[in-house]
């Protein structure tokens, strides 16, 4: 009996002995499995998704941007035009891979604040497998790159028909690398603007207020066009343009409800969001400019448009479809007077509205999301959810973003003027840019 009872003693003690070897590796086991959960994985709706979104805006460039602006200038300078749009869209490509996507997304270290680092230069570390969110990181890499693509190449409506072209290469390439890609990293990439608390889903700030305003001092610091004022400068092929509009505009699903970078409710809301915004801002300039010219034109329908789309950009995933058709109406009020009385009051020579448009209305844009920012929506609460707080933070990033494209667009252009020249010679721009830069006609 005795014997029976330490028996039992010692098979007690060894279960519980077990059992407490045991508990630490089942810890282990609990803890590498909620690991695994918690770690992101590959998605392959949303990777889709966003191959999808990255073609669309590479095709708000080419050809998009390319015809909308050069059905918008004279004939003799079509072909220059679209070259510009080509040719920006071959060195952006080429620069971010070399350097822009590290300034804009990878850790800067001790100057974080205002720019990424050159960890991920020449994309090194990122392979087939390596992942951002639930999508490949090279799909993410070239889904940026097709915004950095897009931004230089709006500003060159501003000083279309009268820059070298040597010059203009020269100037996209400085201005990608050190205008854009750090206020890319302000925003998106974990600098100062992010940390603020600045509202910008698609690049209300980023790619519209940094482009116009680069536009507007590009165009101030070349000077105006031989003839303007005097000669007729309308477009020569608005169906051109009409054709450039429509791709901005079906890219610009691409741009704006890719940017929730996967294919979810977000994405769903941006797309909505994006169409009402759009025909919002496009009806508005129709029926501003019907009643003070007696007639609804073309370029003006397809120039609200555009101005709809800017402004929708840094709002659309954060406020409701009624807030979208308020940011869409007001920016086609805006923007028509900016292009039809602002530009002309001051007298700067935008040729074709960079500024008026993307200019005017990111700023517009950017601020009406602080009004009309729903945390319903899934953002942070603005004005009309009881935080007018949020209105003096996106103030605070439009004139950050403002300050930084004026001061370094202007010291780029006057380092690259004394070094090669910006502007053709008049007897190049009166034949024009063409059959002068290129040795091309149209027939």
């Amino acid at each position: 009996m005795k014997n029976k009872a330490s028996w039992i003693a010692r098979t007690a003690l060894g279960s519980l002995a077990a059992s407490l070897v045991a508990i630490p590796v089942q810890a282990q086991e609990v803890a590498q499995e909620a690991a695994q959960e918690a770690a992101p994985a590959l998605s392959s709706g949303d990777t889709a998704w966003m191959l999808t979104s990255t073609a669309l805006v590479l095709l708000m460039t080419v050809p998009g941007l390319a015809l909308f602006y050069g059905g918008m200038v004279r004939k003799k300078n079509v072909l220059a035009t679209v070259m510009q749009s080509f040719a920006i869209c071959c060195l952006a490509s080429i620069l971010w891979m070399v350097a822009g996507y590290s300034i804009a997304f990878s850790d800067g270290g001790a100057i974080n604040t205002f720019a990424g680092g050159l960890s991920k230069a020449f994309l090194v570390g990122i392979g087939p497998d390596t992942l951002s969110g639930t999508i490949p990181e090279l799909v993410f890499v070239i889904f940026q790159m097709t915004f950095a693509i897009i931004t230089p190449a709006l500003i060159c409506g501003a000083f279309a028909d009268r820059m070298k072209f040597s010059a203009l290469l020269w100037f996209m390439g400085l201005w990608l690398l050190i205008v854009y890609a750090p206020v890319a990293h302000w925003v998106w990439g974990g600098g100062y603007l992010m940390d603020a608390g600045v509202l910008d889903f698609a690049g209300g700030t980023v790619v519209h207020i940094n482009s116009g305003v680069a536009g507007l001092v590009a165009a101030i610091i070349v000077g105006r066009r031989h003839g303007h004022g005097t000669e007729n400068m309308a477009p020569h092929n608005l169906v051109y343009s009409v054709i450039g509009a429509s791709l901005l505009w079906v890219g610009w699903f691409g741009f704006n409800a890719g940017s929730a970078l996967a294919a979810n409710g977000t994405a769903g809301l941006a797309m909505a969001n994006t169409q009402i915004a759009t025909a919002a801002a496009a009806l508005v300039w129709m029926f501003v400019e019907w009643g003070s010219h007696k007639r609804p034109s073309v370029l003006g329908i397809i120039s609200g448009a555009v101005a709809g789309l800017v402004a929708v950009t840094p709002a659309c995933a954060f406020v409701s479809p009624l807030g979208a058709l308020f940011i869409g109406a007001i920016s086609g009020l805006v923007c028509y007077w900016a292009v039809v009385w602002l530009k002309h009051r001051l007298g700067y020579d935008d040729a074709l509205d960079a500024f008026g448009i993307h200019g005017v209305g990111g700023i517009v844009g950017a601020l009406l999301t602080g009004v009309f920012a729903s945390e319903a929506m899934g953002g942070a609460p603005g004005l009309f959810d009881g935080n007018g707080g949020q209105v003096l933070t996106q103030i605070y990033g439009i004139a950050s973003t403002l300050a930084w494209s004026a001061i370094a667009t202007t010291v780029i252009l006057k380092v690259i003027d004394m070094a090669i020249g910006l502007r053709v010679d008049k007897e190049t721009e009166v034949e024009g840019l063409d059959i002068r830069l290129h040795g091309e006609v149209v027939q």
